[in-house]
């Protein structure tokens, strides 16, 4: 499951209390918005946990003033120098500090907050948050001037009064988009290295997080080999190639022996039909679930639950 706006909060709020950090006329607004000072948030505190892999239900923007370590599936950047970075609920991702010294600003905001402003903007058709591509860019003197100014004007506007602060808040962050969208990506700084196995465990973590299933009403979302891919920002086929060199099995296979053990507890231990177990599995025909089930098991669901 992703992170949504409200746990994002309830993480912070172990810093500073929620409602504090929360805009002013926050329940007023369609979507949301919100820019932090990294240093006013976390001040220099040592002993943060590094955030979590994860996939979060909003996009979110940082300025990073600072040496740390991300991690987008496959992609490893070392970034030892002023950076920009930008994050899609589309692709989950590890942020590691590597020293206390951490300054610089973030935004976070839903889709439905740039929506609002009418511009036919679709941001996961933008390259800048396209699956694959390069979310992290190296800033010099100039850029990190010209980043700092746009954080800042956010930073002060959020807390004004000013009637359509939100439009203007807006096309700052369309301002930031543009700005990451022409600077050149850090390429030479992605790294290869164990990369194989970061991609299996990042693929295992992902496929068990859907489990257990727990109500007729949960639907596996992640069901295919291309859906694991497209969420890691690999492709299909060096997914394959990964989970076979790492693990001996090939991802449709990993995904077949995960559904079926979920399969066998749900006909044992609830009384749902055999067509709301084979929703929740993924499968839009039952008859799809029960050619699954024997080829997998040699029985029929009907067979085994009794």
């Amino acid at each position: 499951m992703a992170t949504t706006i409200e746990e994002f909060y309830k993480e912070i709020s172990t810093v500073k209390n929620t409602e504090s950090l929360l805009p002013k006329d926050y329940a007023k607004e369609i979507g949301h918005f919100n820019v932090f000072n990294v240093e006013d948030l976390w001040g220099r505190a040592k002993g943060k946990p590094p955030m979590m892999y994860n996939r979060r239900a909003y996009y979110k923007i940082s300025f990073i003033r600072g040496r740390n370590t991300a991690e987008y599936a496959d992609k490893v950047i070392e970034i030892d120098t002023n950076a920009l970075l930008f994050a899609t609920p589309k692709v989950p991702y590890n942020y590691l500090p590597k020293d206390n010294n951490q300054s610089g600003y973030f935004c976070v905001f839903t889709e439905e907050f740039l929506i609002k402003n009418k511009s036919g903007v679709v941001l996961d058709d933008l390259p800048i948050f396209r699956p694959g591509g390069y979310p992290v860019f190296l800033l010099g003197d100039e850029e990190t001037e010209e980043i700092n100014q746009l954080f800042t004007k956010m930073y002060k506007e959020i807390a004004s009064d000013y009637a359509f602060k939100y439009d203007l808040l807006r096309n700052y962050v369309l301002e930031l988009i543009h700005y990451g969208q022409k600077l050149q990506p850090a390429t030479a700084l992605y790294s290869a290295h164990n990369a194989s196995a970061r991609v299996s465990s990042l693929f295992l973590e992902l496929l068990e997080r859907q489990f257990p299933i727990e109500s007729p009403r949960q639907k596996l979302i992640l069901r295919t080999a291309k859906d694991f891919a497209s969420r890691l920002a690999v492709h299909v086929n060096h997914l394959n190639k990964v989970l076979k060199e790492n693990t001996g099995k090939t991802t449709t296979v990993h995904i077949a022996n995960r559904v079926v053990n979920e399969a066998k507890i749900l006909l044992k231990q609830t009384d749902w039909s055999i067509s709301e177990i084979a929703w929740c599995l993924g499968f839009e025909e039952v008859a799809h679930f029960s050619n699954f089930f024997r080829k997998q098991t040699s029985f029929a669901p009907i067979g085994f639950r009794s």
